[in-house]
């Protein structure tokens, strides 16, 4: 009867919630069915997903649409992230979000060539004042396209309150079919001190999930004793696609009383970062698996609604406990998970060793490590917990733990370049190593003041002194050296860098600048005739590339138009 009690507490507030935001006000973006490939506060690399991935029908060129009346507030253009993006503030007060477009509606795209060109870039960013681009409702503003880092072809929808926080859009009556409940892939159970036990053993387990006919899930028993917390994996899919996304609210009942609830309806940016403290950033470090810790420890989420004792369990000698799990989508379809945990003091079988290190780093303070020629510098509050931590020098090789601990904030990596040769200081950069052996150098900011190189971080792991002493490539894509391209609506050039990675690019013709869009994904710089520039007959193209340590090629060509 109490969980019945609490369930039925629950769902009138759950249905509730909803209806605070204007249910007609905002319309569909897109002028086809709205089928997801991502949803509103779905788990991803470092961040929290801030809107809708609408699919586009694997195509790109779709008409997009404001979502209700307003004005262009925003406008960025950007190689990564959201690649062409589109901001539209409404008189109600929130902000419309369009990104990864492939070009802007008529008007809209002059406005931006127009900066573009000014400024000489193919990046800009524009706050243009209320009366410059009105727009009204359902009016296309842009089309669908696949630019920055998107992963394929979609629409990112989003809607902003007035400071700038994120809330699923579904809140306002943007309708996705949905019948399906959501999916549990593991369950884990963690003891949260030394002196707690999972079935005699002081470590995180995987516990087996029992499929039941109805769609829910059991979960064979366990004993336990002392502070003890569970992390799931889960995640949900809409009626039309396959893909997997994520949950809209999960709780926690321990005996019927709710002591755990997390509720992915609203954001924002600043504490997006805040993910990796959400996971088990470990596991999903080693393992690629996000498993969502049903409990708080040292989180600053406001995700989190009602808890009692942050989640945590309290399991005492010769007692019997029912925990239980409900995950939900926003359409209110239904898992429940069911676990039995037997109270039982037993002797710790297997007790976790704790590796120690000269190094134990504490979170709430300042700490500076120093060895041959690097210096690290972690700052207050870098990391959530204090750990002991890994750190060596070898030659210019430096080990700093694996990347097992989240961070909040990034640390700071210096080293002392003195004994290089100028010429070998100018094509030196610290770069993090990856893959099985880590071998394989990315290339991390690195900037040089004297005989010391400085780069910033939030990831731990291994890294290095490498030089880049190879030049970009550039190879033109759709022409040769004195072509006629008089029925070519653009021209290509492919560009790539070995080390570094490319850091900008200039193109000009007859020594004009010319706008060239970057895809990084398909390494390609495009220009399109249609912007009108290139008006003689006889053109020397010239394209310079400059990699991130300076080296820089140079392509000239001839080609000829009518």
């Amino acid at each position: 009867m109490r969980l019945i009690l609490s369930l039925l507490l629950v769902l009138p507030l759950f249905s509730s919630a909803q209806n605070n935001y204007p249910q007609d006000y905002f319309s569909s973006p897109l002028e086809i069915p709205l089928i997801l490939s991502g949803t509103f506060a779905e788990l991803r690399s470092n961040h929290f997903h801030s809107g809708l991935d609408i699919k586009t029908q694997q195509r790109t060129g779709l008409k997009v649409k404001a979502s209700a009346s307003g004005f262009v507030s925003r406008i960025k253009v950007s190689h990564f992230g959201y690649g062409k993006a589109l901001y539209i503030t409404h008189p109600n007060g929130y902000t419309t979000v369009y990104a990864h477009l492939q070009k802007f509606s008529p008007e809209i795209e002059a406005y931006v060539k127009k900066q573009q060109y000014d400024k000489e870039s193919y990046e800009v960013e524009m706050f243009p004042n209320p009366e410059v681009l009105p727009v009204t409702k359902d009016s296309i503003v842009a089309y669908s396209g696949n630019t920055g880092g998107s992963g394929g072809p979609h629409l990112h929808y989003e809607i902003r309150d007035k400071e700038e926080r994120p809330i699923n859009p579904m809140l306002f009556g943007i309708d996705i079919k949905d019948t399906t409940t959501p999916i549990v892939k593991s369950i884990y159970a963690y003891p949260l001190d030394e002196n707690s036990s999972i079935n005699k053993m002081n470590k995180k387990q995987e516990l087996r999930l029992i499929p039941l006919k109805n769609g829910d899930y059991a979960v064979e028993g366990i004993e336990a004793i002392g502070t003890i917390g569970f992390g799931i994996e889960t995640n949900d899919r809409q009626d039309l696609a396959a893909n997997s996304n994520g949950v809209y609210n999960i709780q926690t009942f321990v005996n019927g009383n709710r002591n755990f609830e997390i509720d992915f309806k609203r954001f924002s940016f600043d504490e997006t970062k805040h993910i990796n403290q959400l996971i088990d950033y470990e596991h999903y470090s080693e393992k690629k698996k996000r498993i969502q810790k049903l409990f708080i420890k040292n989180s600053p989420l406001s995700l989190y609604k009602s808890t009692i004792k942050d989640g945590f369990l309290t399991i005492a000698d010769s007692t019997n406990t029912v925990y239980k799990i409900r995950i939900a989508d926003y359409k209110n379809n239904e898992t429940w998970v069911t676990l039995n945990i037997k109270g039982a003091t037993n002797t710790i079988s297997e007790p976790v060793k704790i590796k120690t290190t000269p190094y134990f780093i504490k979170a709430d303070q300042t700490t500076n490590l120093n060895k041959g020629n690097v210096t690290v510098n972690i700052y207050k509050d870098t990391f959530y917990e204090d750990f002991y931590m890994d750190f060596e020098v070898n030659n210019d090789t430096l080990i700093l733990h694996d990347d097992i601990v989240p961070t909040r904030k990034s640390f700071n990596i210096n080293y002392d370049v003195s004994n290089y040769t100028n010429e070998d200081k100018n094509k030196l950069y610290i770069a993090r190593l990856v893959g099985y052996r880590k071998n394989y150098p990315i290339y991390t900011y690195t900037k040089r003041n004297g005989n010391t190189l400085t780069a910033y971080s939030k990831v731990l792991g291994t890294y290095n002194l490498a030089t880049d002493t190879i030049n970009p490539t550039i190879k033109p894509v759709n022409f040769k050296n004195e072509q006629w391209l008089s029925n070519y609506r653009y021209l290509k050039v492919e560009i790539d860098d070995e080390g570094s990675g490319v850091s900008n690019y200039r193109a000009t013709v007859n020594g004009k600048w010319i706008l060239m869009e970057y895809d990084y994904k398909t390494k390609t710089l495009t220009h399109d005739f249609n912007d009108g520039v290139i008006t003689d007959t006889k053109n020397n193209l010239k394209v310079i590339v400059t990699d991130n340590v300076g080296n820089n090629s140079t392509f000239e060509a001839l080609f000829y138009r009518k």
